[in-house]
């Protein structure tokens, strides 16, 4: 695969988590919608999933246009105040994020 190819790949991004102690789930999922205006504004969001599993932890999985836009608006939304109610739920001493190039997606 050429340099090109993979720069304009779709990227997805996951990010695992847990929440800090005593946070409602609820209140964090309004918390977690409220930053879809940023990610929107952004023009190359493709999707995003927010699960949780039985012991708690967190995926939040975000589908990129490229490896570029994920890494710059990430950056962005961690300066954004309209993230910081999300983020500030967030424990980070549980928190994995990486990022991988889409082989295969189905629709």
């Amino acid at each position: 695969m050429s340099q090109t190819q993979v720069q304009t790949a779709t990227v997805a991004e996951i990010v695992t988590f847990r929440l800090i102690e005593g946070t409602e789930p609820a209140d964090f999922v309004s918390a977690a919608r409220a930053i879809e205006p940023i990610l929107k504004a952004s023009g190359t969001v493709l999707g995003r999933t927010l699960s949780c599993d039985d012991a708690g932890t967190w995926n939040d999985h975000i589908t990129w246009t490229t490896m570029a836009a994920a890494k710059s608006t990430a950056e962005a939304m961690m300066a954004d105040p309209i993230a910081a109610p999300m983020l500030q739920m967030i424990d980070p001493a549980h928190v994995s994020m990486r990022h991988g190039l889409i082989k295969y997606q189905q629709e």
